[in-house]
């Protein structure tokens, strides 16, 4: 306060410099955001600064996730004889957040039609889509069949769900429809882990994506070359969908065929697709690899 000193100007201060022209951002009339796509913070400034308070939007799907089966018991707790820990619902739960949904987990039901039904009308206020996850075998007993005949208001049926053997492995028992009185969309998966897991890749996720309003909605598909020691057989007349790894234009696969082996499905980042109509895959061949990651 109260010092003295000179300022030397050495060259011209330039017309206009350092002056944020009008319309220098994004003109009137310009498009500011396109249509689907996804809103980040980024984009939320942006329309912020524009003026924009509000704009029409898809909200991310609420998903609910749960298990069947009387021999599933939670992780941290003590098995007993016949039983095994509940893996599908806490994978799909993460697997339908990947995919940019909220995902409610709702843990393992027991093989009783009336408390899975129960279980299910009580979750339809909080889902825009429902995924279960076992029970839909052919068997003895298939519970989610028996439960999902009368889920909902019987004055105002969803439309019912329908089981299909489709030509895939794995995830050949399959399950789809609306239930309640909302018709909220049901996928029903089978109960294997790997069966499951593959089958929401290919049927979930892209259900997900949909109601999201995404363009791009399946897994991103490339073509590489075989690395295995022998050839792979598949069934005919089923698409057979392994867990693969794959690296540098080549894929490895990963573990057996089971459809119980939750350590391979680990540790890969790709299936590999073999056609219906294909038995036998030679190593150095060109197969179809869908991406995971």
């Amino acid at each position: 306060e109260g010092a003295r000193g000179h300022v030397h100007v050495y060259r011209p201060a330039e017309e206009r410099a350092h002056v944020r022209a009008k319309g220098s951002d994004v003109r009137s009339g310009d498009r500011a955001l396109a249509a689907g796509t996804v809103l980040g913070p980024p984009q939320i400034g942006l329309l912020a600064a524009i003026g924009r308070g509000t704009v029409r939007v898809r909200p991310r799907p609420r998903v609910v996730v749960l298990s069947t089966g009387s021999e599933l018991v939670q992780p941290d707790e003590q098995l007993a004889s016949g039983q095994i820990y509940d893996s599908n619902s806490f994978a799909l739960t993460a697997a339908a957040r990947d995919a940019g949904a909220i995902a409610y987990r709702v843990g393992a039901v027991t093989d009783d039609a009336d408390t899975l039904r129960s279980t299910i009308e009580d979750q339809l206020v909080r889902a825009d889509l429902m995924v279960t996850t076992g029970g839909v075998s052919v068997g003895a007993y298939d519970v989610v069949k028996e439960a999902l005949a009368h889920v909902g208001d019987e004055d105002e049926p969803g439309g019912g769900v329908d089981f299909r053997k489709l030509a895939m492995q794995p995830g050949k028992p399959q399950g789809f429809g609306s239930i309640g009185p909302d018709h909220t969309p049901l996928l029903a998966l089978p109960g294997n882990p790997v069966s499951s897991y593959v089958s929401f890749e290919l049927f979930v996720r892209p259900a997900i994506r949909t109601l999201m309003g995404l363009p791009d909605v399946h897994r991103p598909t490339v073509t590489a070359s075989l690395a295995a020691d022998k050839a792979l057989t598949s069934p005919k007349g089923r698409r057979q969908f392994l867990r693969g790894s794959h690296s540098d234009g080549s894929v490895t696969p990963v573990g057996g065929s089971g459809s119980h082996l939750v350590a391979a499905l680990a540790h890969a980042n790709a299936l590999i697709v073999v056609p219906e109509d294909t038995e036998s895959v030679e190593p150095g061949a060109e197969v179809e690899v869908v991406l995971l990651g």
